[in-house]
């Protein structure tokens, strides 16, 4: 299992950390908030110096009930970071968090990003997979009903899992006949599912490998785990942690985090429990 990131086979045999940068100023976690250049510029160096894979930068919150942010703004959000970015770490990879496909474009071919990670997997932009096939980089689609500010009314499913795996089927179907040949899946936890759903599907995550893609997973200080330690997203930590050796153990290729050092450890832990080379 390989992916082209700019021109170099990546392979997932060891899992891979992908650092958070939100540039949002309404993300749930008041803490990943960066907003300055002084700020972004931290940020960007703790991630890498702390051993992250991948830099992910979004300028649109997508958390539950977000607030709307038209493309003018979200781009102009990730211009001002992706400048200051690349300036600290010109040699990052970097995913753009964006359902819009013009913003795709404009990050990877102004400034050099390398995969997108699209939370709508197409629906919300009907342009996105042609344009992911023109600029043939890597393609994160994630499980999701409705938009940021609906998806929490989209929570009933007659048989979540096998809705899911049809969704994902469908869309990889797609991306392939439309000739996007680096496809990860995000089964899209926090999204369109209650906190109970959430870990029926951690539960059953080894049913995605049907796929034989790599798969991305993101619990970072969510709901799902504060509703169960009684925790706030400050405190979330610790169930972060666990929820990604755990699914470490099922078979994640891919953590995405704020917590970048904590993560790179549990890596490193599970790959000592394989017994794979550190």
């Amino acid at each position: 299992m390989t992916s082209n990131i700019k021109g170099q086979l990546t392979g997932f045999v060891s899992p891979k950390v992908m650092g958070i940068l939100n540039i949002t100023p309404d993300s749930f976690f008041e803490k990943s908030r960066k907003q300055t250049e002084k700020e972004i510029a931290e940020r960007v160096v703790q991630i890498v110096e702390e051993g992250a894979d991948i830099i992910d930068i979004g300028g649109y919150s997508s958390r539950p009930s977000a607030a709307y942010v038209d493309e003018t703004e979200e781009m102009k959000r990730l211009k001002y970071g992706l400048e200051i970015l690349f300036r600290e770490a010109p040699d990052a990879i970097v995913s753009v968090d964006t359902f819009r496909s013009e913003i795709a474009c404009r990050c990877v071919e102004d400034f050099g990003v390398a995969i997108i990670n699209d939370i709508s997997a197409g629906a919300l932009d009907d342009r996105m997979f042609e344009t992911v096939a023109r600029l043939q980089v890597p393609y994160i689609a994630m499980h999701m009903q409705g938009s940021p500010q609906t998806m929490m009314e989209y929570t009933d499913y007659a048989n979540m899992m096998q809705e899911i795996l049809l969704y994902f089927a469908e869309k990889v179907n797609r991306l392939h006949q439309t000739g996007v040949n680096d496809i990860w899946i995000d089964p899209g936890f926090g999204f369109s599912k209650t906190t109970a759903q959430n870990y029926m599907v951690l539960d059953k995550l080894e049913e995605f490998h049907i796929f034989g893609l790599p798969l991305l997973v993101g619990f970072s200080r969510k709901t799902m785990i504060r509703e169960v330690l009684a925790t706030s997203p400050a405190e979330s930590l610790n169930g972060t942690t666990g929820l990604n050796m755990f699914a470490l153990t099922k078979g994640a290729h891919i953590l995405r985090v704020h917590d970048v050092k904590e993560a790179v450890q549990t890596v490193r832990l599970y790959k000592r429990i394989k017994n794979v080379n550190l």
